[in-house]
């Protein structure tokens, strides 16, 4: 299936939601739909918080069952979900093919990029809520579980030019045919602390470090665009330099991708397994320090 390319900014605020968000009808799951990717690290339950309180009429994706296939060494702690299983949990969802999906979480969109991303990439509208959960009002959430009814969702085969394999990512390093960009904290990426789930602690040798977070303001705000394109020219990143991010596991780098997609460089790609994959073949090497 072709799908066309969306026009949707890739975040939004919430004035746009709440001129779109009573916009939903249609058997095809048309549209807005709001969904809620809340994740954390330290595995406190992302479903538990959604019960708690969400945006009314939210759905919840789980990072680890929708937007992930299984965990392997090989293909990392968060690998590709196959394209027919994702369209399947999506429509499950309520999220169809005429779906324009906003998405937010209580952590600056680190978790919903993943979803925003993935969904722009094979053609359909989606977006962050700029400022996630928090830049809602309190007194308008709704608590309890969501469960609308299922609707159609094609799958779309990943586009190979938005996607790096381990072996790619090396040649670019090593030949310095791509900017190699490192989403993860500073203290990730020097080797200073190490995940219990790593193998080994490091950074990709060549890569450079742009934490997802240097792009938001204090308050969880996308930073203006002017300042964005100044970080990243910084990083080495003009918008005709080819460039791969990885982070973790594939999840917190799409919001670098989307920062980067913000300031006109659109064809980034992701190396999915990121630095879980990377860090369990013993085979590649490794860098520490800044």
């Amino acid at each position: 299936m072709t799908v066309p390319e969306p026009t949707l900014p890739p975040v939004v605020d919430t004035s746009w939601l709440r001129e779109h968000r009573e916009h939903r009808e249609g058997s095809d799951g048309g549209g807005v739909v709001l969904a809620d990717v809340r994740w954390y690290l330290d595995g406190r339950s992302g479903l538990d918080a959604y019960l708690t309180g969400h945006l009314p009429g939210a759905v919840w994706v789980d990072v680890d069952t929708v937007l992930s296939a299984p965990p392997t060494d090989a293909a990392g702690r968060h690998p590709l979900p196959d394209p027919d299983d994702f369209a399947e949990a999506l429509g499950r969802l309520g999220i169809g093919d005429g779906s324009t999906v906003i998405a937010y979480d209580d952590n600056g969109g680190a978790y919903a990029a993943r979803l925003v991303w993935l969904l722009r990439r094979t053609g359909r509208a989606a977006a962050l809520l700029d400022g996630g959960i928090a830049a809602w009002p309190d007194g308008d959430l709704e608590t309890g579980r969501v469960t609308p009814d299922p609707v159609p969702h094609t799958p779309v085969d990943w586009p190979k030019e938005f996607f790096r394999s381990a072996d790619e990512v090396a040649s670019a390093t090593a030949n310095g045919t791509a900017v190699v960009l490192d989403a993860r904290a500073p203290d990730r990426y020097s080797g200073a602390t190490v995940l219990p789930t790593d193998i080994r602690s490091g950074h990709i040798p060549g890569a450079r470090n742009a934490p997802w977070s240097a792009n938001l303001t204090a308050d969880g705000h996308f930073t203006p665009s002017a300042e964005l394109r100044a970080h990243y020219t910084a990083l080495g990143v003009p918008p005709d330099t080819e460039v791969i991010v990885y982070c973790g596991s594939g999840v917190t780098a799409c919001h670098d991708l989307l920062a980067l997609e913000l300031i006109g460089v659109p064809t980034a790609s992701l190396y999915p397994g990121s630095w879980s994959a990377w860090s369990a073949d013993l085979s590649r090497p490794i860098e520490t320090g800044d």
